[in-house]
């Protein structure tokens, strides 16, 4: 078999996974198909997911959704304003039998884990998250612990409840790879979920279909996917119009240009290709860029951070 056809069959098997994880998840969350995709996309890129929308839309319910549906260890963290960073991370304890301190990992200690509400949080709680989404690893009492893998971190908040929050700082958006508003479902789906009295059993019935080697294989399988010189080009300018614009007064970082690019290699692996194209950029660039950039005109609402986005995608000439 020669690498090109061992490459081909490698992609496959990698896009028969994510039918089926999509199918699963599918079944509890319906109708978000797109939601679905970038979910996905997300966790094959290593990356970690910040779901920005009103309440009872669905949020909650596709963290619980993904983590079934992979058959790996989750926790789940509702933030509040007394939470505590040793809340999240661990703590180490007193053994009087033995005399020395042990540590007792927290719930952070998890494959893929729930930070639900998490502008709730003071600053100080919400920066205990850093290390662990950046490094994935966590420091304590100056030792270091890996965390597990896979690692996800899936956040929730409502961006148009301000009282008692702390807005999440531009240095923890960072560490985002995407952010998605989930959105009302259509009315034929919402109709059903009425008559069907809604998905609290079926998402407590729901059944894996990806155990954490097959995550893991997926996740290797994204760096090889093929990005053409031009489009590593095209993914600079985009990047680099954003530290240009006059209507941007805070452009995207040099980790937001790598997380676009690994976004698009593992979007072309959910497609069932080997190679990335300009659509693939296109299509993930609004939930990739726009929490990363802040806008000229003062305004941290996420819908113009968005829109600011698209209209420039439209300005930058697709490679051909």
């Amino acid at each position: 078999m020669s690498v090109s056809t061992a490459t081909v069959s490698s992609i496959h098997d990698g896009y028969e996974g994510v039918l089926r994880l999509e199918e699963n998840v599918g079944r509890i969350l319906r109708g978000k198909p797109e939601v679905i995709r970038l979910a996905t996309v997300c966790l094959l890129a290593r990356g970690h997911l910040l779901l920005e929308d009103v309440p009872g839309v669905g949020k909650t319910t596709l963290a619980q959704a993904v983590a079934r549906s992979l058959g790996v260890g989750f926790q789940r963290i509702q933030f509040t304003s007394d939470l505590l960073p040793s809340d999240i991370i661990g703590m180490s304890v007193f053994r009087q039998s033995e005399e020395s301190f042990e540590f007792v990992p927290g719930p952070l200690f998890s494959n893929v884990v729930l930070a639900d509400e998490i502008n709730r949080a003071t600053p100080k709680t919400q920066s205990a998250l850093l290390e662990a989404m950046s490094e994935r690893k966590i420091s304590v009492d100056r030792r270091r612990y890996a965390l597990k893998e896979p690692f996800l971190v899936i956040a929730t908040q409502n961006p148009l409840d301000h009282h008692g929050t702390f807005p999440l700082p531009e240095s923890q958006l960072d560490r985002f790879l995407m952010s998605l508003e989930v959105g009302y479902p259509p009315r034929a789906e919402e109709r059903q979920l009425l008559v069907s009295g809604g998905v609290e059993d079926l998402l407590e019935q729901l059944e894996p279909v990806l155990d954490r080697d097959q995550v893991l294989a997926l996740q290797q399988k994204v760096p090889r996917i093929r990005v053409a010189d031009k489009l590593v080009e095209y993914i600079l300018s985009v990047t680099e119009a954003t530290r240009q614009g006059s209507d941007f007064l805070l452009g995207v970082s040099t980790r937001g240009v790598q997380g676009l690019y690994r976004a698009t290699q593992a979007l072309a692996l959910c497609e069932g290709r080997d190679f990335a194209t300009p659509d693939d950029v296109r299509r993930l660039a609004v939930s990739v860029l726009s929490h990363r950039v802040v806008l000229r005109r003062g305004t941290s609402d996420r819908r113009a951070q968005r829109t600011a986005i698209e209209e420039l995608i439209a300005t930058i000439p697709v490679p051909v």
